[in-house]
């Protein structure tokens, strides 16, 4: 990005200008903001990207990792695919209409949002105005930026698109360019090369920002770059987008324009649109209107948040520029909005961020609608805080941060720096959750106000021909009532409201909104949770074919009669102003058409990969391993998120024989991706096995969490041993020890009802090993080679097993002969 100077250099006898590298990017803006530790923008320590480890984002630094491939190599690839599509019409192009972009550049990019399955940071960097956002650019100074899953996850929930950054500068820059330029060969392949890039990882495009002059004879080669990038991405990627930056001009110069015009116009013409650079005057995007014709919504007009020459200031002013920009009708493009959080405005982040964004808001409107499908589910976490809870329960009681948890974020509206309202309306993390780690809180007096609303959502939703539910988890105190408005409308515009009451004071309700609203009604269900006393799911259903649902309200009010209900001759029943308080936990939109059903245990298939065991404190072991999951159909799963888990088993009872008791089950963490990697799970020394289940979380909108269990015998005893299986119902499970002609065992997990009736193990058959320490070999199990069980037993299936030996090879044994016996599965460990 460019920030101009008035110093002035001339290159073939002509005036260029020049920028300087600006205060906030890199360590510059590390000295300026004074973050701490944890949150500084560093690059990744030296790392072997073949190597196991905790998952990463991270860029490409050179044109040869482009070239090359070497990414798709890396063991932290496919932790990066972005797991959340754009809803049904994401593909198409973008609306004809004023489009904000924003540029999120942070301290040189990849701080807490580099760490894919999540980081320890609560007051880590979060954007949850989604709903003002058409366009999302993640930049940073390296070569080739690639978005962090979690951005793309978030931002695509909320439907809006993701690009990644192709930047040249400096030096390093100039060599760059000009290796890419060599050929039109060289640049298609280099566009191809992108283009590959953003479909595997699941991102939208690319903003391309070329900040080095190039030879004349060299821009017909560019050109031919933009417009390849731009073909290939669209054939690859319906609606995906490439936006030009305005640097280099049709002369091969660095200079920046400020506007559309004839000096950058021929790379607009072969794009998507263009980033103008943020020197522009008051006129200018009148100009570039004028220029673009009728692509005057793809000219997106820059501004500068950190303020730096930028038209109207930047910082609190950033609403003058973008007045003018949607005065003459162009696109904004914003970059940096993070100079709320790098500079620490008053009083804190949460409230500077919204009072930053309520500005924005203010000059543009929205610009997202949601919900707009079902099932439609919130629960209003923000992607960071200090716990995280699971139906009511909490799980996880440190601070953490995983932006790929943020779940449709709620249009509360800042009401102003002197805040009057009654009811005070925050997202809260520190208050008790329903799900995850947000919840909205709702806190204050009525006074002698009958109620209080507050907007949570604003939809372009299509009611069918079955009855929409919608169920929400509240928890209140004293005589705190909470419910929700609908506001509705055909397709004559005729307007509808609809408030599904609190099932509490179901007279006194009646009598106080039948008047405002077409339909009053009062929940058909209520549940009280007993494991977490005070949260209430309440269940209240609508059906109004043909209807659109446009806004989602919450309704505060209380069960004691208000003075402007009440009969003058009862005025002495009347309390006064009422303290108020009430949580939202969660919100949840389905219809009864909605048939979404969790594949049973039987249809997946789980797979342990790159175990390593070593020594830990105390006698324990610390086991490091990569779970993956797939249904066995090669079908894709329409769940996106799972919270997963581990039970540590031990023996009740000495010997080789005996019932397996299960410990408290502890949470690991969240996975978007069918892939979770363990990193260093310390395994006590009393422990024999690890029991992994994996939940579907609500995000779907399901009527509850659904779960299969692995279970993966992992024991500090069996250093060398894993082993993954199918597993539901396990707790009354038993360990059978076996024993091969050779002498090695082996051990089975079947349930108590399981008898031994026979040689059930023949591993020298099985592996046609000719003696006990051929182990060492790399083979593996064919089914020519007969089967491990005799007929006594067929009916058991033995899944997949991996061994990982002291020499550093694996064998790998793939036996899947027979059925399940029963409803029990067996799990396996070989001995070694």
């Amino acid at each position: 990005m460019a920030v101009l100077t008035s110093i002035k250099t001339h290159h073939h006898g002509s005036t260029v200008l020049r920028r300087r590298r600006p205060r906030h990017f890199l360590h510059s803006s590390m000295e300026q903001s004074k973050k701490t530790e944890s949150s500084y923008a560093v690059d990744p320590p030296p790392f072997d990207p073949l190597a196991p480890a905790v998952p990463i984002s991270y860029p490409l630094k050179s044109l040869d990792e482009l070239e090359s491939r070497v990414y798709f190599k890396s063991f932290h690839f496919p932790f990066n695919q972005a797991a959340v599509k754009l809803p049904a019409g994401g593909k198409d192009p973008l609306p004809q209409r004023p489009r904000i972009l924003v540029c999120h550049d942070m301290q040189g990019g990849y701080i807490d949002g580099r760490f894919v399955q999540g980081g320890s940071n609560a007051e880590a960097y979060a954007i949850w105005h989604w709903y003002l956002i058409d366009v999302f650019v993640y930049f940073s100074h390296n070569l080739v930026t690639l978005p962090p899953p979690c951005w793309t996850n978030t931002a695509h929930r909320h439907g809006v698109k993701v690009l990644g950054t192709f930047i040249m500068e400096g030096d390093e820059g100039t060599l760059n360019i000009n290796k890419v330029l060599s050929t039109k060969t060289s640049a298609q392949m280099y566009a191809d090369r992108l283009t590959e890039l953003a479909v595997a990882l699941g991102f939208d495009g690319w903003l391309i920002n070329l900040e080095v002059e190039t030879e004349s004879k060299q821009v017909p080669i560019l050109e031919e770059f933009v417009s390849h990038l731009t073909q290939t991405m669209h054939s690859s990627v319906p609606g995906s987008l490439v936006i030009w930056y305005d640097s280099i001009t049709i002369d091969g110069f660095v200079s920046y324009q400020n506007q559309l015009n004839a000096s950058n116009k021929p790379f607009f013409d072969k794009s998507d649109g263009i980033f103008v650079n943020y020197y522009w005057e008051e006129n200018f995007p009148k100009l570039s209107a004028d220029v673009a014709g009728d692509r005057k919504y793809d000219v997106y007009m820059g501004i500068d948040v950190f303020g730096r020459g930028t038209y109207g200031g930047g910082e609190w002013m950033t609403n003058v520029a973008l007045d003018v920009i949607k005065k003459y009708d162009v696109s904004a493009a914003i970059f940096a909005p993070g100079w709320v959080y790098e500079t620490k405005q008053p009083p804190n982040f949460q409230t500077a961020q919204n009072r930053w964004w309520g500005l924005v808001e203010k000059s543009w409107g929205t610009v997202q609608r949601y919900p707009k499908v079902l099932p439609f589910y919130s629960n209003f976490d923000q992607g960071h805080g200090y716990h995280i809870s699971v139906d009511g329960q909490q799980v996880w009681n440190t601070p953490w941060n995983n932006i790929s948890s943020q779940s449709f974020q709620p249009f509360i509206v800042y009401p102003g720096d002197k805040n009057t309202q009654p009811i005070q309306v925050s997202v809260n993390f520190k208050e008790a959750s329903y799900s995850g780690g947000g919840n909205i809180t709702f806190r204050g007096t009525l006074g002698n106000n009958p109620e209080f609303t507050a907007r949570l959502f604003q939809g372009e939703l299509l009611l069918g021909n079955f009855p929409v539910h919608f169920t929400y988890s509240v928890k209140s105190s004293g005589n705190s009532l909470f419910g929700l408005a609908l506001q509705s409308s055909n397709a004559t515009n005729e307007k509808s409201s609809v408030f599904l009451a609190a099932s509490r004071s179901t007279l006194p309700t009646m009598n106080q909104f039948s008047s405002q609203f077409t339909q009053v009604i009062m929940p058909h269900r209520v549940t009280e949770l007993e494991a977490e006393p005070g949260w209430i799911m309440q269940e209240s259903s609508i059906n109004m074919k043909g209807h659109i649902l446009r806004e989602i309200w919450a309704v505060c009010y209380s069960s004691k009669p208000r003075k402007s209900v009440v009969a003058a001759d009862d005025k002495n029943n009347y309390h006064g102003p009422s303290e108020y308080y009430a949580i939202l936990g969660d919100i949840k939109v389905t219809s009864s058409g909605d048939n979404t059903k969790f594949p049973p245990s039987t249809s997946w298939v789980v797979d342990g990969q790159f175990v390593s065991w070593t020594s830990g404190p105390n006698g324990s072991k610390l086991l490091s391993v990569k779970v993956s999951w797939k249904l066995k159909d090669g079908n894709a799963d329409i769940f996106t998120k799972y919270n997963i888990y581990v039970s540590k088993l031990t023996n009740k009872s000495s010997g080789n024989h005996g019932e397996l008791l299960e410990g408290a089950q502890d949470y690991l963490g969240v996975a978007v991706v069918k892939s979770f990697y363990i990193s260093k799970l310390e395994v006590p020394s009393g422990i024999s096995s690890l029991k992994l289940q994996f939940k579907s979380a609500v995000l779907m909108g399901l009527p509850k969490a659904r779960r299969f269990t692995f279970l993966p015998i992992a024991s500090s005893r069996f250093r060398n041993a894993f082993f993954f299986s199918n597993s539901i119902g396990t707790k009354n499970m038993k360990e059978e020890r076996l024993e091969c002609k050779c002498g090695r065992k082996i051990t089975i997990l079947v349930s108590e009802s399981f008898e031994n009736s026979g040689k059930l193990f023949d591993c020298c058959h099985v592996h046609g090993f000719s003696n006990r320490y051929d182990i060492n070999a790399n083979v593996g199990y064919k089914e020519s080679n007969g089967p491990i069980m005799d007929t006594k037993v067929e009916g058991c299936k033995m899944l997949q097993r991996y061994v990982e030996m002291d020499s550093g090879r694996k064998v790998q044994t793939d036996v899947t002969q027979g059925t399940t016996l029963g409803h029990s599965n067996l799990a396996c460990v070989l001995h070694v």
